[in-house]
């Protein structure tokens, strides 16, 4: 699936590295946090997957905020670019507890 030895850091698109934020309260540190904690649960988001192949994370930030992150792979998979970030759904969080 994704090789996490291959990363090496975060790229954030202009348009939208405010977007979670305004949205959701959620800023670019917490919507990386998750990435560096465990557990992590990452799996293909298939449905939005036409243009580009994307990810979607579950995972706790360091002061213990559940957030589903969904992302992409970038530069020949060493960069993550995060595409959006918002608290986990009730489904998904009882989904992250059991794992």
């Amino acid at each position: 699936m994704i090789n996490f030895h291959r990363i090496v850091g975060f790229e954030w698109d202009v348009g939208n590295a405010y977007k979670s934020q305004d949205k959701h309260g959620i800023s670019q540190v917490q919507a990386e946090e998750i990435f560096f904690n465990q557990p992590l649960l990452i799996d293909e988001d298939a449905k939005h997957s036409d243009v580009e192949r994307r990810f979607l994370a579950l995972g706790i930030t360091v002061a213990g905020v559940l957030l589903a992150v969904i992302f992409t792979l970038r530069k020949k998979e060493s960069l993550i670019r995060v595409v959006s970030a918002r608290p986990m759904s009730k489904k998904e969080r009882a989904f992250y507890e059991k794992a």
